[in-house]
């Protein structure tokens, strides 16, 4: 059961909230007040409709009870506890999830990275094919992918491949991505139709904004050099790439996508940015060995997370044990957010069991 000096305790935070923005405080108070507001108000709203529930089903059970009940009242009392009985479950699971502690980058958009791992040409093309598994599920999602730097593979896919994916709830989402993704498929370059394992890893990082982390202009060495490879007549003419090394943390950084220097440099410092955040959340989650010990997987890059398996159109998530015979509609992007759904609920599931809910 639910505690409910803690739920009255988050009801009276709100509207005091709701009190003090209605008195018009400062601007500034009145931006961080808002902020707090809409996070608070789902799980406020939940916990007003379990209450509401709840009463409701005092009052059919009141009936079942009450002996000058006609059997007539008495058919509908239990039609009506037997629905809210089912009702208030759903809702006190619903609540149980919205007071879980909230990962605070869950709403932070993302720094995606695919690169190609054992393989060869073939693990190249792999990590094209899972780029646009990313894409179509972003697509799904109402979310913007702008490629921020690529090195093609010399039979097609990429070497490696980093997108910003912005919109609602992106990290929330991806997070569970990172780790290696292993290909069992025959490459189309087999003549003796043998089926390869090879592998690329991703690695999903939440964007950081100017006030997450604190960068040091006089920590950064910035080198500019001429961009190699393919970007138009112009692209190896100028110095236009850039590459950031940051020197406390030994993180280098390096974008030539682009013709502009200017922009190459917004980019690299966005990149580098997210990889310090990232860094920074890695060493903060392993002091709360706590929050390790539930997390799906450890979020070790180099751990087998899943094995896309194409002779027998079969995905399986090693973590969580989950086999879907649906990888067309995987590699498409139509079935990711059911594996995507099934890792976020097996880790909350987690979180409420450590959490005592």
């Amino acid at each position: 059961m639910l505690a409910p000096e803690k739920l009255d305790t988050l009801l009276a935070r709100f509207e005091g909230i709701e009190a003090e923005m209605a008195s018009g405080p400062a601007p500034d108070v009145y931006v961080k007040l808002s902020r707090d507001y809409a996070e608070l108000e789902p799980i406020v709203h939940s916990i007003r409709e379990l209450r509401k529930a709840e009463g409701d089903l005092e009052g059919a059970e009141a009936l079942l009870a009450d002996p000058e009940s006609d059997a007539e009242m008495k058919e509908l009392a239990q039609l009506e506890r037997d629905e809210l009985t089912s009702v208030v479950e759903e809702l006190t699971q619903k609540v149980r999830i919205g007071l879980l502690p909230r990962d605070k980058a869950d709403s932070h958009d993302v720094i995606l990275e695919v690169r190609a791992g054992t393989g060869g040409d073939e693990a190249a093309l792999f990590a094209g094919d899972l780029f646009r598994m990313y894409q179509r599920f972003a697509d799904n999602n109402g979310w913007k992918v702008e490629v921020m730097s690529s090195s093609e593979g010399d039979m097609g896919g990429f070497k490696e491949i980093v997108a910003a994916v912005t919109g609602q709830e992106v990290f929330g989402k991806l997070k569970f991505e990172s780790g290696v993704h292993r290909v069992q498929r025959v490459p189309e370059t087999e003549s003796g139709g043998r089926i390869h394992t090879s592998a690329a890893t991703v690695a999903v990082l939440p964007q950081a904004e100017e006030v997450d982390v604190d960068i040091n202009p006089a920590d950064l060495r910035i080198d500019t050099y001429r961009a190699s490879g393919a970007g138009g007549q112009h692209v190896n003419t100028t110095d236009s790439a850039v590459r950031i090394t940051h020197n406390p943390t030994g993180i280098v950084v390096a974008v030539q996508d682009e013709r502009s220097q200017h922009k190459n440099k917004d980019r690299a410092m966005k990149l580098l940015r997210a990889k310090i955040y990232d860094v920074e959340r890695e060493r903060a989650a392993n002091e709360r060995t706590e929050a390790r010990r539930v997390q799906v997987g450890s979020g070790d890059r180099s751990e087998r997370i899943r094995t896309y398996n194409f002779p027998q159109g079969r995905v399986t998530d090693h973590r969580i044990g989950l086999t879907l015979y649906k990888l067309d509609q995987m590699m498409t992007g139509e079935a990711t957010g059911e594996v995507i759904d099934a890792l976020i609920m097996d880790h909350q599931a987690n979180l409420l069991a450590a959490e005592g809910l």
